[in-house]
């Protein structure tokens, strides 16, 4: 398999069953967030402070393959199989949250991303998340996608937003205070 079809070349491309569509659609926008997405949380992956949780990462961006697929498909295609999420997925996530919020202060105050490499990685894992969860809103405005890709798409930022906080706390970086001029 050649990686290059030429195919592409004149600005479209095919989703899954076939149909072209322009590369600027916002199908291909959004699963293509979903793939940046999936990059970063490659990196969050190679962070030194995530070793114990490689297992864990991979899973998340086997479920971002997952939803990438979804989102692929053309629209009322019910002949191209493809994976699917499950409610446990997003019950993972909150199992995930919820062990590492045991372990973490209370939120006191909202903090500027930051204070350590592997930390900035995550906030910004944590907003192209955010991002890909906007796109799949846009694209339910135009056409129906799984409610549950939505909110596992939410419960990723949370995630992500927590093991912020937890790399900030086993990395011992500093935290800067969010403080507002009024």
């Amino acid at each position: 398999m050649k990686i290059y079809t030429k195919t592409g070349d004149e600005g479209t491309t095919a989703l899954f069953g076939g149909k072209r569509v322009l590369k600027s659609d916002l199908r291909i926008d959004t699963y293509g967030t979903v793939d940046e997405l999936n990059s970063w949380v490659g990196v969050l992956r190679d962070q030194e402070v995530n070793r114990s949780r490689q297992t864990e990462l991979v899973e998340i961006q086997d479920r971002l393959f997952t939803i990438g697929s979804i989102l692929a498909v053309e629209p009322g295609n019910t002949k191209v199989k493809v994976p699917a999420l499950a409610p446990e997925d997003v019950v993972f996530l909150e199992q995930r949250i919820d062990a590492m919020e045991e372990k973490l202060e209370p939120m006191k105050v909202f903090v500027l991303p930051g204070g350590h490499p592997s930390v900035s990685f995550g906030h910004v894992t944590r907003t192209v998340c955010r991002r890909a969860e906007r796109l799949v809103i846009a694209l339910h405005q135009q056409e129906p996608i799984d409610p549950l890709v939505v909110q596992y798409l939410n419960r990723l930022s949370d995630y992500f937003f927590v093991l912020c906080r937890t790399m900030t706390a086993e990395l011992k970086a500093p935290e800067t205070p969010w403080k507002p001029r009024m």
